[in-house]
């Protein structure tokens, strides 16, 4: 009997996570909700620039950007350079500027000048880092890049995407998730009453591009993915683009958890299949 007992307690937190997670995950398939078709003529994102490419969500995004025809010109800013990267700049769609410091943007005023949109990926994991760091790099770098480019943009319209997280709060226990509020709630500010828009995206697990995941990030991904708690690097950045091309539509301060990045991931996809087949059908 204590044995049976002892087998109950340990089994019995287990199928009551088994059951909500068979749950959650019959519940999403069941969910057949899509983002509505993109309206009109898609807002000009002809060029772009990427920061944070190196990493594992900026490398997504860069993915994307390659394969999508409507981008012409990527500027990439990274500290390092990577075979994506660098397969870019042989295609000639990539302009790649190896950059240091990210409180001081003189040295890009050319290059940014232009940009429709810019997409930004650079971070860093709390862990071992103290507040200041920290905030130095997810709040102070993407705030002083905003300020700096908005007296220097040559478009009327022109959006910033920056990658935050789920699960943050500005009363949170943990540092790095009121930093992350912080960052958005500045960036907010900064520009409100502008012609700059800021859209945050705040993703569960990202998972890294396919070819570039190792098992254990795969296994994580799968794991995560049925509960819809999961997103693949790249599909952060064809969310991205399907929120800059439906311009007005999305307003400074609007904000995108893991659902709403799939769904106008999936939107993007319907969209660029549509014009493909459209193109395809008129040759």
């Amino acid at each position: 009997m204590k044995l049976l007992r002892v087998r109950t307690i340990f089994l019995a937190p287990l199928v009551l996570f088994a059951l909500f997670y068979v749950g959650v995950s019959v519940f999403l398939l069941l969910d057949d909700e899509i983002a509505a078709p993109l309206k009109g003529q898609p807002a000009r994102h002809h060029t772009i620039a990427i920061f944070g490419a190196s990493g594992t969500a900026g490398d997504g995004i860069l993915k994307a950007a390659l394969a999508d025809p409507a981008i012409a010109r990527i500027h990439v800013f990274t500290r390092r350079t990577t075979p994506r990267i660098d397969t870019g700049v042989a295609s000639g769609k990539v302009e790649m500027t190896l950059h240091l410091n990210y409180l001081d943007y003189s040295a890009l005023h050319a290059q940014i000048a232009k940009a429709d949109a810019v997409y930004w990926a650079i971070g860093t994991s709390s862990v071992g880092v103290d507040e200041e760091t920290y905030g130095l790099i997810h709040v102070d770098f993407p705030v002083r890049f905003v300020r700096e480019w908005l007296g220097v943009s040559d478009n009327a319209d022109i959006s910033f995407h920056y990658i935050s997280s789920s699960d943050i709060s500005a009363d949170s226990r943990m540092m790095w998730a009121r930093e992350k509020v912080r960052a958005e709630n500045t960036l907010f500010d900064v520009a409100e009453g502008s012609n700059l828009r800021v859209i945050a995206y705040r993703p569960d697990y990202i998972g890294p591009t396919k070819e570039e995941a190792h098992l254990g990030q795969n296994l994580l991904y799968w794991f995560f993915a049925p509960v819809g708690s999961a997103v693949r690097a790249t599909q952060i950045g064809q969310s991205m683009f399907e929120v800059t091309a439906r311009g007005s539509e999305f307003g400074n301060g609007d904000r995108l958890g893991t659902r709403s990045i799939i769904r106008y991931s999936d939107a993007y996809e319907r969209r660029r299949g549509f014009i493909a087949g459209a193109s395809f059908a008129q040759h």
